[in-house]
């Protein structure tokens, strides 16, 4: 499956910003999906993965209450909506998919999913 990330940007604390990852090639609704992100200097960080259906959800400790993940598998799109950003969310965010016969929304660590989109800029500045 090929990702395509877009709708980083530069924005100012406490803005909102909506990312999106459009997959192409394979059936969407059989990868469960998630985010990453990689400021410079620090290792990719798990930020929040969705089951395949959509049912199920889980987000790094930080980013609850702020970051939403969705999916509409009729796009073969997923979301992340993020909120009341700080300039500690300024990175690299990336896509990333791995098929997944169970419904569930446990795969946060990078070493478990197979594609990954090309990443696209978040800057917050304070």
């Amino acid at each position: 499956v090929q990702l395509q990330a877009s709708g980083g940007g530069s924005v100012q604390a406490g803005d909102s910003l909506s990312l999106s990852c459009a997959a192409s090639g394979r059936t969407f609704k059989n990868y469960a999906m998630a985010w990453f992100r990689q400021a410079p200097g620090k290792e990719r960080e798990f930020v929040a993965c969705i089951s395949w259906s959509g049912a199920n959800t889980h987000y790094a400790d930080s980013m609850k209450g702020r970051f939403t993940i969705n999916r509409d598998n009729a796009k073969d799109t997923v979301y992340l909506q993020m909120n009341s950003l700080k300039p500690e969310d300024t990175a690299v965010y990336y896509c990333a998919a791995r098929e997944a016969f169970l419904d569930v929304a446990s795969y946060d660590r990078s070493v478990y999913y197979d594609y990954w989109g090309q990443g696209t800029q978040v800057t917050v500045s304070s």
